[in-house]
């Protein structure tokens, strides 16, 4: 896993004034917690920030007015509309330690011919791993699986060092019928022609 660093600058200001200041000057707030610690509130610079989002779980090295803290984004909070970031929390991990963390889920390979459907009952999979050493997703096959099919979390292959931290028979993936569409209007189910006063 990539390990990126960013600088951040401790924040002397709060309240929603101060943070529109700060996303003015493509800065995020955030806050540092964990490990028993006092909560640190810092600002970020928008545009690494948002790069090193664009891996899930990523594992930060941050630079606080010259001191290193190594940490991963527990909470993102996007705008709306437009999704730019509006403050993030970050938690302070160790080289070593275990975090629960929640894992992408991809999927590859077929259904088994016909018209089925495909249900991600979870888009991700709460895993054990170590803060280090993280896993960026996890991959499933669904090649040949029929309606009525499903993949539960104990299905799915785990990077080693990593193991569950939900109930092994959770469903992730559910393989659905399609359902068959409905007659059109001025139709019978026997097909055109015919009312249901006949």
């Amino acid at each position: 896993m990539a390990d990126v660093k960013i600088s951040a600058e401790i924040r002397k200001e709060f309240g929603k004034g101060a943070s529109r200041r700060l996303r003015r000057e493509d800065k995020v707030p955030g806050v540092i917690y964990g490990h028993g610690t006092e909560p640190v509130h810092v600002a970020l610079p928008g545009y690494d920030l948002m790069m090193a989002l664009k891996t899930s779980n990523v594992l930060i090295t941050l630079d606080v007015e010259g001191r290193q803290e190594l940490v991963i984004p527990k909470a993102v909070q996007r705008e709306a509309i437009r999704g730019f970031l509006v403050h993030i929390d970050l938690l302070v991990v160790k080289r070593g330690e275990q975090v629960t963390v929640e894992i992408p889920v991809h999927t590859e390979g077929e259904l088994a011919p016909g018209a089925n459907l495909l249900e991600h009952v979870l888009n991700t999979l709460p895993v054990e791993a170590e803060a280090t050493h993280i896993p960026e997703a996890v991959t499933v096959s669904i090649e040949g699986l029929t309606a009525g099919d499903s993949v539960l979390a104990k299905d799915i292959p785990l990077p080693k060092g990593s193991s569950l931290a939900v109930e092994e028979d959770t469903v992730v993936l559910n393989v659905l019928a399609a359902q068959a569409e409905a007659p059109a209007a001025g139709e019978t189910a026997e097909g055109e022609g015919g009312t249901a006063a006949e």
